[in-house]
């Protein structure tokens, strides 16, 4: 395996994606991060989009093997993936989901996946209240809405977990503060 990482971030929204991702981008040397948001289209036509989308994503960080660099994510195909399952789309994006898995397995990255969530799921009351706007712009996410994420998102570590060895699967409590989530992170990652 390459020594370059290729971290992806998920969770629900308001389990602190945005405070990881930005604290492993200033303290890791040589990373880039990518926010991404998926396609706003939930319609079928919008599958073919995603498809296109996430296919070319891979393709892009193949080119980006042995480069010495590392890539960080905030959010990638997973989320696709979840809100499917979810229902917030109306198509299905598991086969879709399944081959692009396989071939992010096999990039030439050491592949951490990382999954945030809250064990006092009444944290995400304030979480969302303090994201209010993100709320307010996408209606179907509320606390339940996120409590719901957090539960897929779980069972997606763990089939992943179960099913592909190379990628080290984390799922990272984030109740405490900030500092006691840093360190969790840098013994994730090694720096």
């Amino acid at each position: 395996m390459a020594n370059s990482k290729l971290i992806i971030v998920e969770g629900a929204q308001g389990a602190g994606k945005t405070t990881v991702t930005d604290f492993i981008r200033h303290g890791l040397k040589y990373t880039n991060l990518y926010r991404l948001y998926g396609t706003s289209d939930s319609s079928p036509a919008g599958k073919q989009k995603a498809e296109d989308m996430y296919y070319d994503l891979i393709d892009y960080i193949k080119k980006l093997e042995n480069k010495s660099i590392n890539l960080l994510f905030d959010r990638t195909f997973f989320t696709e993936e979840i809100y499917c399952r979810l229902n917030f789309k109306e198509y299905k994006f598991t086969d879709v989901y399944e081959k692009l898995l396989e071939k992010f397995s096999k990039l030439d990255f050491d592949i951490y996946y990382i999954t945030l969530y809250l064990e006092d799921t009444n944290l995400f009351t304030t979480r969302l209240q303090r994201d209010k706007k993100a709320v307010v712009d996408y209606a179907k996410f509320n606390i339940q809405s996120s409590i719901n994420q957090q539960e897929q998102y779980l069972k997606m570590a763990d089939e992943i977990l179960s099913k592909y060895s190379n990628i080290k699967v984390f799922k990272v409590s984030n109740d405490t503060n900030e500092e006691e989530l840093k360190n969790k992170i840098k013994n994730i990652l090694d720096f």
